[in-house]
Formats: C-alpha cells, structure tokens, sequence
C-alpha cells in the first residue's frame, strides 16, 4: 500500500504536468491558429484616366487578378483620374520610389524617354493587328527596355484607342487639310505630320481645346474617340474621320526602387498579370469604341472611315516623318519595325520584282553611325528607283542591328545571305565585327560594301575571290597620315588606342612611321573598352612629358577620355581617329569636343567639296530628313560613303546584266569612271584593288564652336 502511494505520489505530479503542458501547448497552437494573417504588401497604382475607362477597368481587374494569385498577399489601390498627381507628377514619384505603378500615356513619357515618341508617328501601323504585334514584339521591348534608364520597369502597352480626325469638313485626302488650322499637342512629330498635308498646327492646352473649335480659332483636330466624345469635340465638329492614323498607347510601369525591394514570386505575378490583362483591356476599348461611334452619330456628327486607298495616300505624304526623327525616337527601333513589315507584307505592289540591300551596323551602342551609313543608303536607293531602279527592278533596304556583338553579326549575315533577293550587304563601322563575317563572306560570294571601317586587313583579307569593296580609308595609309599630322604639329606625342584588332594595328603602323622619322612615343596606352573612367590610364601619359596624345578610340570611350585630357590646368592637345565621330549628337559632346585642342581625321565634308554631286546630295538630305536651320549632317563622310557606294552597286549589276552575286563583284572590279559625290572615280576597284579612296583624299579637321565640321588643311 505504501508502494503504491509512492507510486503514486511520484506519477501523478507528472501526468499533472504532462496535462498541464499538453493544454499550454494546445493553447499556444489555437492561439497561433487564431492569429491574424501577416500584413499584406500594399502597392499603390496611380493613372489619368476616367472611372468609366477601359484602362480603369483594367486597373481593377489586374489587383483583382493579382490579389487572387497571391491568396491576399499583395493589395493593389488604384487611383484613377489623376488622383495622385498630373502624369509628369505620378512618373516622378514612381521614379523616387513614393508610387509603386503607374500607367502613363506614351506621349506624356517621351518627355524623359524620346523613343516613346513611337506611337506617335503617323500611319506607321498598316493595322490595329499590327500595332500589336510590334508593341507585344521586339520594338515593344526595346522600348520597355528604355524605361530602366530613368528608374521603371516596364511592363506592357495597354490603350487608350487609335487617333481620328474631326472638323468642320470630311479630312478625306491630305488636300482637305490645305490652308486649314488644326489643333495639336505640342508635339514636334505631330506638328510635322499636319505640315506634310499643308496644315497649320496650333498648339493649344486639351481642356481649351472644346472652346477653340467653338470659336473657330481652329478648324479641327485629332483624339482617340474616347477624348473626342468625353471632351464633347463632336458637339462642336461636323465631321468624324476614323483614320486610325496614330496609336494613344499607354505605358504599364512599375517602380524598380518597388520591384527591387519585392520577393521574386510576387515580381513574377505582377508581369505575369499586366500581360495576361492586356488582350482583355484591348478588347474593352473596342467595344468602348464601337458604343461611342454609335453616339457620336445620334449627336448628328457625320462619321467617316477611310478606304484602304486613302489611308495609303495619307501614308506616303507621312512616309519621311519616321526617317526624319529616327535619330530621336531610336534607328533600332525604326529599323526593327521596318524589317518585321517588310518580313511580312513584302514591298509594294508594284515593287514585288525587287532587289534587297542589306545593312548589317551598329544602331545601339554608336547608333549615330549606323544611321549614318542607313541615310546614305536610303538616298541612294530612293534616287536610282526615280530612275527606274535597276534591270528593271526597284531597290529596298533591310536594316539589321549587331549591337557590337560578333554572334548577332553573323546570325544577321546569314539572315541576308540566304535571302535570295539580297545583291549586296553594306557593313557598319567596327572592324571587329566585320572581321568575324569574313569567313562567312568568303564562301557566299555576296558583294561586302565598306563605308566606314579603315582596318586594313578587310580588304587585304587573303581571300582568293576576294568580294569585299571598301570606298573609306585605310588604315595601312592613314594611320602613317595621322602620325605625320601629329609630328608636323607637336614634338613628343603620346599614342592612345582602344583595345581592339583596330586599336592595336594603328598603334603598330603609327609606332612604325614615326621610327622611321626618329620619333619615339612618349608613351603607349591601350585601354579597354566600356569602361566609365579612364584615369589610371591616363596617367602614364601625364607622367611621360607628352606634349600631345594622338588617339585611336571610338565615339564612347573617346568623350571620356577627351574629357580627361582636356579639364586640366594644361590640356593637352588631341589628333584623333575618325571614331570619335560615331556617337557626337548631344550638345555636351560637342561643346567639350569644340573648346578641346581637337585635330580628327576625315575623308569628305560636304562644305569642303565644290562638286554639283556633293550639294545635289546635301540638299536631298536637307529635304529628305527636315533638317532645320543651322543643323549639321552627322557623320558626312559616311553618308556620302554609303551613298557613293550604292551607286558603284547600281551601276555594277547594270554592266553585268545580271543579279547573280559573282557576277557583280567581277563586274565591281570592271567598273568604268564615275563622277561621284566624294570625288570622280576614274576605276574605283580593280581585280586586285579593293579601296576606292587614297591618301589624296584624307585630310584633318576641327570642330567649330556652333558643333560645325571646318577642315584645317
């Protein structure tokens, strides 16, 4: 008995404490059970639009959908009708990380990124089908992509509509814009596309844009429908002509300051989302559309649409607008577009016996020279199909960008080489990359044409059917002319140069002259390119007593490393390779470049040359591209390169009679004289000559203090 009070008097405590810890831990887990969820991640999304919008629609459905995918985790409140601030104000707040989505109009994000310009250029969509394909494509990446430069992460184009016209006439025919006053945003492309129809743009604020029709300020002007009948411009215009002649995309954004501070699951749900809303806000317009159309004509307004035949009249008036703010809105872009179109609904009609010219060039990193060398061409093009084209068959580009990258270059060689309409291939600027074709070149027989590229080994390749035609410099000769520039000059010059096959062979060439005067470099310098600060490498050229540096860098690590010889107590003099000239296009650049003591090599300047060819082609380009007053040609030497060349081409496949490839690079090497723009070619190639320019067309030249090109010598 006492034995088992023991026992007792032991196991009892325990299956006490036993119980009672059971039930703590009962109530620890019924209290965890019981707890509240973990707070959701609110993001905020802020845009201009109506609550009775489709993009407001949309806007809902996306937190919605995102709320869902996330089992509540992510809470979106969306802020319609400018709620948050005016579109300028919600993209800085995004930028600084205070708004986490917005959804802007293209137009109002160019201000900070130009190439959303995009949408804006007139007629350039054959098809509402089509804008899609490009926006959902590679040009509507390319354009997200631009975003990440001014702190967004874009996402997807959602709309607001195409642009129609309206006035107090039927705008049927570019005719009926003749003498008339049309209402736009202050817009350079938009001004531009009512000029080409004899128009007078009138900038005027949206909101007194109702009055100034009512008052006949202005004869009419051009909205999406959802802007025409919220604003009431119907009311006060007899006339509705559904030209969807421009998109009103509209930009989803996210803050990346948002983006980088989100877990990956939850980044991945908000991309996934906008895209798969995207086809549903798109469709939500159209129906918004047709129920306005329906509107618009009960309010007695007469509405027209325009006829495949009149859209293309309204195309080929608009046609130069695209080229003319290419530099602006991005050639790689442009250029993109034009080849997905091309792919795809081939050329005209009229031109389907055609022949191709490929580009294959930088329009990305250097993108002013490889629209450069595409303008020269594109002139060239458009003046031999006035005269009927060649063998009866008009010419067309195809414009390809190798973004410097050798494996993008030859996937695009490729591309051209198996195109069986394609007679010749015009390369770009960097040695390198044409370099890597030349095997390529070699076994497809297709004529190679250099515009820009000195390295000396492109033409002097070793190949035994040798198709590569230079009409540029080489380097062989002009790197011996720099040098001898540099020691007429200066005493004791340091030599610069990239590390690249072009860098190292005119370090090799330049070191070899001036031994042969008995002149030592001060110091040699390679650098490597893509950097941001060249200034330990600069300081052996400081250190070494030089009195000048003569440099071999192209346009991006040039303005860094100009910028390091020049803002010191005592700059030192600079005479340079042409590859400086490659990116010159803001306005910094060439005021550094112009107070620089700053000498570069050229071939060819439009101002420098008294032929009737040369102002034939400066005036074409003046006209073509809407050159304004005082604004200099970048690049001329390119141009009239290009050009030049294209010319040689023609006139080679007509000698031959033939568009078969060998037959026109024999037929390049027999070519009889040609007054050019750059100069008259008496033979421009021969069989075992392949460079149509010599030493007697380099020269040296400055840059003035207006960014003008002046020759020193």
């Amino acid at each position: 008995m006492k034995r088992f009070l023991l026992i007792a008097g032991v196991v009892l405590p325990l299956v006490i404490l036993f119980l009672l810890l059971s039930f703590g831990e009962q109530q620890a887990v019924n209290v965890k059970a019981d707890a509240p969820r973990q707070p959701a991640v609110v993001l905020r999304f802020g845009h201009n639009t109506p609550e009775d919008s489709a993009l407001h629609k949309a806007s809902l459905k996306f937190a919605q959908i995102v709320n869902q995918k996330t089992q509540g985790k992510v809470v979106i409140e969306v802020y319609p009708a400018q709620q948050l601030g005016n579109d300028h104000q919600m993209v800085e707040m995004a930028r600084k990380g205070e708004l986490d989505i917005i959804l802007t109009p293209t137009a109002k994000m160019s201000v900070p990124v130009p190439s959303m310009q995009y949408a804006d250029l007139p007629f350039l969509f054959p098809s509402r089908a089509d804008a899609y394909e490009m926006l959902d494509g590679e040009p509507g990446k390319m354009l997200l992509q631009d975003l990440n430069s001014i702190g967004l992460h874009g996402v997807a184009f959602w709309e607001n509509g195409f642009k129609h016209f309206t006035g107090n006439r039927a705008f049927l025919s570019p005719d009926d814009f003749k003498n008339t006053k049309i209402r736009v945003m202050k817009s350079r492309i938009i001004m531009e596309q009512f000029r080409s129809f004899g128009a007078e743009p009138i900038p005027i604020d949206f909101h007194a844009t109702k009055q100034a029709l009512a008052d006949g300020v202005v004869d009419g002007e051009e909205n999406p429908l959802i802007a025409i009948y919220s604003m009431g411009f119907h009311e006060v215009q007899s006339d509705l002509v559904l030209s969807n002649h421009a998109f009103l995309g509209y930009v989803l954004s996210i803050s990346s300051k948002t983006m980088n501070r989100l877990p990956y699951d939850v980044q991945k749900v908000l991309l996934d989302t906008a895209i798969e809303v995207t086809p549903w806000e798109r469709i939500e317009t159209q129906k918004k559309e047709a129920e306005l159309i329906e509107k618009i004509k009960q309010a007695g307004t007469r509405v027209h649409l325009l006829s495949e035949e009149q859209r293309a009249v309204f195309a080929h008036k608009t046609e130069k607008i695209a080229s003319q703010f290419e530099g602006i809105v991005g050639t790689a872009l442009i250029s993109k577009t034009e080849e997905l179109l091309f792919d795809k609904y081939g050329p005209p009609a009229e031109d389907k016996n055609h022949l191709v010219i490929g580009i294959n060039a930088d329009l990305s990193r250097e993108s002013s020279s490889g629209l450069a060398i595409k303008r020269g061409v594109q002139l060239a093009v458009k003046k031999i199909n006035r005269r009927g084209g060649v063998l009866g068959k008009k010419l067309h580009m195809i414009v390809l960008d190798h973004k410097t990258i050798p494996s993008i270059s030859i996937e695009n060689m490729e591309y051209f080489i198996q195109r069986p309409d394609v007679v010749a291939v015009v390369g770009g600027k960097h040695a390198t990359i044409i370099g890597e074709e030349l095997t390529r070149l070699s076994r497809s027989h297709i004529p190679y044409l250099i515009p820009w590229s000195a390295a000396g080994g492109l033409t002097e390749n070793g190949i035994s059917d040798n198709n590569v035609f230079r009409l540029s410099a080489n380097d062989l000769w002009a790197s011996e002319y720099i040098a001898n520039y540099a020691i007429g000059e200066y005493k004791k010059p340091a030599i610069v140069v990239e590390n690249t096959v072009w860098g190292r062979t005119n370090l090799k060439n330049m070191k070899r002259f001036l031994f042969s005067k008995g002149v030592l470099p001060a110091t040699e310098v390679v650098f490597n390119r893509g950097e941001t600060d060249y200034s330990k490498e600069l300081i052996p050229v400081f250190s070494s007593g030089a009195d000048s540096v003569i440099l071999v860098a192209n346009a991006n690590e040039a303005r860094v490393i100009i910028a390091g010889l020049t803002q010191r107590e005592q700059p030192l003099p600079i005479i340079s390779h042409w590859g400086i000239l490659g990116g010159v296009k803001d306005d910094a650049t060439l005021k550094l470049y112009s107070q620089a003591e700053l000498r570069f090599f050229q071939t060819f300047l439009f101002d420098r040359s008294r032929r009737k060819q040369s102002r034939d082609l400066k005036q074409a380009y003046i006209t073509e591209y809407g050159l304004e007053q005082g604004e200099q040609i970048n690049s001329q030497h390119a141009v009239a390169q290009a050009y030049d060349l294209v010319q040689l081409l023609a006139l080679a496949i007509e000698r031959s009679g033939s568009t078969d490839r060998a037959d026109i690079v024999h037929a390049l090497e027999q070519l009889p004289g040609y007054e050019g723009v750059v100069k008259r070619y008496d033979s421009a190639f021969t069989d075992s000559h392949h460079d149509a320019l010599g030493e007697e067309d380099y020269f040296m030249a400055r840059f003035g203090d207006n960014g003008q090109i002046i020759p020193v010598n």
